[in-house]
Order: C-alpha cells, then structure tokens, then sequence
C-alpha cells in the first residue's frame, strides 16, 4: 500500500492558454512568443537566421513568379503568349513559394509575437497582406473573361488594374516586412 501512495500525485488543473475568453490579443502573442517552438526559434544561433534566409527565398519564388505574371497582365512582357499559358507555367512556382513564405513567416512570427503585435510596421504589413487578397476578386471577375482577351497582347484596362494593384501591394509588403524586420 505504501507504493501507491509513492505515485499518487494530486491533480491541479491547469487552464489551457488559449481557453480563457478574456486572453486579449497581446496575450495570445505573448503565449505564441514564450511557447518551445518560439523560444527555440528565437534562442537559437542558427535556427532564426536559417528561417529568415528560407522565408526571403520563398518571398523570392513566390513575389518573383508573381511579378512576371503581373506584367504580363500590364502588356509589358511576353505579349505573344497567352496569358492563361503564362499562368499556368508559373502557377506551381508561385504556389510552391507562398507555400514556404507562410510556413517560415509563421515560425519567424512565432519567435516574436508580443514585438510583432506592437510593431506598426508589421501591423502595415498584415493589413496589406489582407489587402493582397485581390487575386481573389481578380480570379472571380476579371479572369472568368479570360477566354475573350487570353491572346491579346495587352489585356483591357481590368486586368490592367488588377496587375498594376499586385505589383504595387507586394512591393508595399516587401518594403514593410523588411522594415519590421529591422525594427525588431
């Protein structure tokens, strides 16, 4: 009987970190930032560099493969080509790079949520990530129309815009990314 009470360890219930309603923003970053994952991130001599150089990398496949279909769009580059077959030569380029550019930009977030939140420069950048979000509208809109303008060698003004609008917010997302970088 004197074994078992060697192993009975009472139970203290702890609440999950992320279960309490009233845990505010700050709080969840500062939860993120002080989590193994973070932690080990930031800690590590070659980890966070390593990361950073894959997240830049990805950035460059990505925003690179975007800016040639971007100008393409604008009727600068490739206009013997349609469109549809420079999108789809690039498409697994830009998908193959957005997918690293999340992934790391995740892990490097996470070895720096609290700093992050209260950076204006990141705050600028997520805003302008959400404001990226016009390839959704582009896709839904002006490339249902594909078919009428994919051999044209500068497409009609929409796609024009549209172009236009992509290459100006990831340039603002490069410009305020590198920022926060250096601000941190």
């Amino acid at each position: 009987m004197g074994d078992l009470v060697a192993w009975h360890r009472p139970f203290v219930y702890r609440e999950p970190p992320f279960q309490r309603e009233e845990m505010s923003i700050l709080e969840v970053c500062q939860a993120i930032q002080a989590s193994a994952i973070g932690t080990g991130i930031r800690e590590s001599e070659y980890l966070f560099p390593f990361i950073e150089g894959t997240h830049v990398l990805g950035l460059s496949l990505s925003v690179g493969t975007v800016m040639w279909f971007d100008l393409r769009l604008l009727g600068k580059i490739m206009r013997n080509i349609p469109v549809s077959e420079v999108f789809n030569q690039l498409r697994p380029w830009m998908f193959a790079g957005f997918v690293i550019m999340l992934s790391t930009g995740s892990l490097l977030f996470s070895s720096v949520a609290a700093d992050a939140y209260a950076n204006g420069y990141f705050r600028l950048k997520v805003l302008l990530l959400l404001a990226a979000t016009n390839v959704i509208v582009f896709h839904s809109t002006i490339d249902r129309r594909r078919a009428e303008w994919d051999k044209a060698p500068v497409p009609p003004r929409p796609a024009r815009v549209a172009g236009f609008l992509s290459l100006i917010l990831w340039l603002a997302i490069i410009i305020a990314g590198r920022l926060f970088a250096y601000a941190v």
